[in-house]
């Protein structure tokens, strides 16, 4: 799951993606409409990489939560946002179950879910079958090892003859 470039804006709706950078800040594209625009440095930005949720064992990153939901959801759009609280908070229970409750906000939780359906809808996230580490290493040490060996001998290094360098001409001395 890349996230790297998807930014959330503080007071601006929805996610955005990041395009180029200038001088005086970045210029970003909305995923809601498409439309493009600067970001000031004095605005507040947050990667999505950067975010974790807050856990009673330890925080979790969000690209792990996404994956957890989509895992759950079948590569599906999950429940709307805009839902009960508490639908909501048993939702988000039902995916992580040890989600810190003091310290994850219902607004939290909304953002989470509103984020997903949105990243989902624009094909960012996806849901990829992971193959077992184990077989492919087994593979690995079944098949015998091709050593390269050449035919030909290798070839020495010719040398080269540096030129000589010619006599200048002495330089006529005007009197």
């Amino acid at each position: 799951m890349q996230l790297s470039g998807i930014i959330s804006i503080s007071g601006k709706p929805g996610l955005s993606k990041i395009i180029s950078q200038n001088k005086n800040g970045i210029i970003v594209e909305s995923l809601i409409d498409g439309k493009r625009f600067p970001v000031q440095g004095n605005l507040r930005v947050s990667t999505l990489e950067d975010i974790s949720i807050y856990s009673y064992d330890e925080d979790i990153l969000l690209s792990e939560v996404f994956a957890m939901i989509l895992k759950k959801e079948n590569g599906k759009a999950c429940i709307s946002h805009k839902s009960d609280p508490s639908e909501l908070k048993k939702y988000f229970r039902s995916v992580l179950e040890n989600f810190d409750e003091e310290r994850v906000y219902q607004s939290d939780i909304k953002k989470v879910i509103q984020w997903y359906n949105l990243l989902l809808e624009k094909g960012i996230l996806e849901l990829k079958e992971e193959k077992p580490k184990k077989e492919s290493k087994a593979k690995k040490e079944t098949q015998p090892k091709k050593e390269a060996k050449s035919k030909t001998k290798p070839k020495k290094a010719e040398t080269k003859e540096a030129n000589p360098k010619k006599a200048s001409k002495p330089k006529k001395d005007k009197e």
